[in-house]
């Protein structure tokens, strides 16, 4: 307790990282008043059937992703899910257009270029999610005050800025601002569904309150499995050969490359969940019943087409971000030009191949693991736990939570050490999701 409040003061004395965190609680306070702000026009006390939707299914799922605000019509309703789906289009262009291409090997200039063109999609995207958000709005809550186009405008600019907190966020506070604004929502979910679940373990009367202790005991422990899940590593050997630059010698020693288990995070599962939310976008648009059975199949939370189809996403995601993310060819390059090898291996071309081929072979399992966390939920509800809480049992909701409170855990600490303080732990340093790939 005594090194807590240590560090606790240690972090308070470092001016620049108060001030963060200190901006970082303000724009997520921001973020949460606006959740309560309701479109104009809305009644809302004929929102009880819209609330009712979002007890179950995917629609539950997005409501919490937005922090309840899609349950309240709010101007926020639609979150930050059309920038997701924006970033995954920009970064599938990356792959097959050779303008994208370019653009992300043009550095800052062709990041900003890119940023651009996301926010423009992520326009054109919400524009086209906003009017089938209305048309599910029921017919009741639609006063006679509602107007549709300045409704579907507000829409576009609560999440657009939604979008700018989130950068804000990153550019001047703690760790990634748009993971940050969806852990925020789901956290803020997790009360109310604890609370629930506790309800009705006092209204069974037949070993309720026991089931309810092995319940939080499960969930401690699938916590511990998604920490390893995002900690895990595979270190690669690396040697360093003696050279002798004037008077002084480097090299001569041992390193490792820990390469990641699970080098893309929680990106996959937050990809992958983005376009599982395509079926609501679509069924607000038709009212054909094929097209409302397509809907009703794959937004079934618990329904195996939906967990199936995920969990393929998901792996198929890995894959993909781990590909962007991680360059084999540049880390062999980088440690030629520092005179490190791999024992066994040729420096060049054999040490890409050989730390690409080590890369797949570890990114395999891991993604497997990912995915089967994520389906997690669906099994708690085969053991009649709640959907509000069983999604905390792994899933996307446990897993954002988990990679984005270590990650920043990780920026703290990072900074406590620059200064010469000691670390948040007293075992090492923390691994969050974007730990650099050099030991």
């Amino acid at each position: 307790m005594t090194n807590f409040l240590t560090t606790l003061k240690n972090i308070w004395k470092i001016e620049e990282l108060r001030n963060r965190i200190l901006v970082t609680i303000g724009f997520i306070l921001i973020y949460r008043l606006g959740s309560f702000v309701v479109l104009p026009g809305i009644d809302i006390n004929a929102l009880a059937d819209l609330q009712k939707q979002t007890d179950s299914g995917l629609l539950g799922l997005l409501n919490t992703f937005t922090g309840g605000a899609f349950a309240k019509a709010s101007i926020f309703a639609l979150g930050i899910m059309p920038y997701i789906s924006a970033s995954i289009v920009i970064q599938l262009l990356g792959i097959a257009v050779p303008y994208f291409q370019k653009l992300q090997r043009d550095g800052e200039s062709g990041r900003r270029k890119i940023n651009n063109i996301t926010r423009y999609l992520t326009i054109l995207i919400t524009a086209g999610q906003a009017p089938g958000y209305i048309a599910n709005l029921p017919a009741g809550a639609l006063g006679p005050d509602f107007f549709y186009i300045p409704s579907i405008i507000l829409l576009i600019t609560g999440t657009m800025f939604v979008m700018w907190l989130g950068e804000k966020i990153t550019d001047r506070g703690i760790g990634n601002g748009i993971s940050l604004i969806i852990m925020i929502g789901i956290i803020a979910a997790l009360p109310n569904a604890l609370g629930l679940e506790f309800k009705s373990a006092l209204a069974n009367n037949a070993g309720g309150l026991v089931f309810f202790l092995l319940e939080i005991v499960a969930l401690l422990f699938v916590i511990l499995v998604c920490i390893l899940l995002v900690q895990g590593t595979r270190r690669i050997p690396v040697n360093f050969a003696k050279r002798v630059v004037g008077n002084k010698q480097y090299g001569g020693v041992r390193q490792y490359i820990p390469l990641k288990v699970n080098a893309s995070g929680v990106m996959p599962i937050i990809f992958a969940q983005a376009i599982m939310f395509v079926p609501i976008t679509l069924v607000g648009f038709s009212s054909s019943e094929a097209m409302q059975g397509f809907a009703a199949t794959f937004t079934d939370f618990a329904g195996f087409w939906y967990n199936f189809t995920f969990f393929f996403m998901i792996v198929i995601f890995t894959y993909f971000y781990t590909a962007i993310t991680v360059n084999p060819k540049q880390m062999a390059d980088d440690m030629k030009k520092n005179g490190g090898f791999v024992p066994g291996v040729k420096p060049g071309k054999r040490t890409a191949e050989f730390l690409d081929d080590a890369m797949s072979k570890i990114t395999l399992p891991g993604s497997l693991f990912l995915a089967l966390v994520a389906i997690l939920p669906a099994f708690a509800m085969l053991f009649n736990v709640s959907q509000g809480f069983a999604q905390f049992y792994g899933g996307t909701s446990l897993l954002i939570m988990v990679g984005v409170v270590l990650d920043t855990l990780q920026q703290i600490e990072s900074h406590l050490l620059m200064r010469h303080y000691d670390g948040l732990t007293s075992t090492g340093r923390i691994k969050g999701k974007s730990s650099g790939m050099m030991a």
